[in-house]
């Protein structure tokens, strides 16, 4: 495993996250594929031989359970001091005002929550799933100053946003003496492009980390085109992220299976490999239902591409709206 560290901060991580999304009790969510606590383990085990220390999960992934799951076969097998825990907070967790969003009572609540599903009394990494229009920015600042503050959180993190937003949050933190954004978590891959425009030359040059969610799109890059798995038949938020562009996807997927064919590599290894020759890249958050799909994430470390494997790659990519900010 090669690692590296997080944006500015000392915190060294793996060059590969396993997202744990896919970890959870089915009748809690709406993810009919999520792993329960007996099919999870030997996938954190995997994680945890192959030197991964970076596991991201969120306060809302199939209503808490993936926090719970996660944490619990977490500490049964490693100590806490040697992982990188990461969780977000934003989407509704109950119904009723205050029960989404980023105030400081919405934020102070879902972080003790938090932590009693996690099984820990500190979270490494505490990230803003969205940004929150309609709560002042300098209030969700102010109240994860406060959390840092207090012992519960060592650094905090920002999600899918305009580089606008972002900066914006920035530069408060930084006006007030605010513990600081260390990493963005953000749609990139290769079907899915726009990040590249404004918010991860505003990361390189703000030494922000990112960490991005969803670089296989889908799994739509790790199998050819046309073909199905029971998750894609039951994703219905992958269907809004990659509706458009159709022809252009179809024809970048193409480009890798033709390039693993010629490697005699998996489909996912090329994929993965593309995003982690990008220098901004800290650590894309993969993940996993099979040993098989992890297994693939892991080696794609050692897969290097020439650059002209990388402009054909690139070639059939058309600009699109921006998709993963709600």
């Amino acid at each position: 495993m090669h690692y590296t560290r997080l944006g500015k901060t000392g915190l060294e991580v793996s060059r590969l996250c396993l997202g744990c999304m896919a970890f959870g009790d089915v009748a809690e969510g709406q993810r009919p594929w999520a792993l329960d606590e007996e099919k999870s383990k030997p996938i954190i085990r995997q994680a945890l031989d192959a030197g991964i220390n970076f596991f991201d999960t969120a306060n809302m992934y199939s209503g808490g359970t993936s926090e719970t799951i996660t944490g619990k076969l977490l500490w049964s097998m490693v100590r806490r001091e040697d992982v990188v825990l990461a969780t977000k907070v934003h989407h509704r967790m109950r119904l009723g005002p205050n029960g989404m969003g980023q105030s400081r009572k919405a934020i102070m609540h879902e972080i003790d929550e938090s932590l009693k599903r996690l099984g820990t009394d500190y979270v490494d990494l505490y990230q803003i799933h969205r940004f929150d229009p309609n709560t002042p920015i300098e209030e969700t600042l102010d109240a994860l100053n406060d959390v840092v503050r207090a012992g519960k959180v060592r650094y905090l993190g920002a999600s899918s946003m305009f580089a606008y937003q972002f900066m914006k949050m920035i530069m408060t933190q930084r006006m007030k003496g605010w513990a600081p954004f260390v990493s963005m978590q953000n749609h990139v891959n290769l079907l899915h492009r726009e990040e590249e425009r404004e918010m991860l030359p505003l990361c390189h040059e703000e030494g922000i980390g990112v960490i991005p969610w969803s670089p296989l799109a889908r799994g739509r890059l790790a199998r050819p085109w046309g073909s199905d798995t029971r998750r894609s038949r039951t994703d219905s938020y992958a269907g809004a992220l990659y509706s458009k562009g159709e022809e252009a996807s179809r024809q970048i997927v193409d480009t890798v299976a033709d390039f693993a064919s010629r490697r005699s590599l998996p489909m996912a290894q090329i994929a993965l490999a593309w995003l982690l020759a990008k220098p901004v890249i800290t650590a894309p958050i993969v993940g996993a239902t099979s040993a098989e799909q992890l297994a693939d994430s892991i080696a794609a470390l050692d897969v290097r591409l020439e650059a002209d494997e990388i402009a054909a790659l690139e070639a059939p990519y058309q600009p699109l709206e921006p998709v993963g900010f709600e």
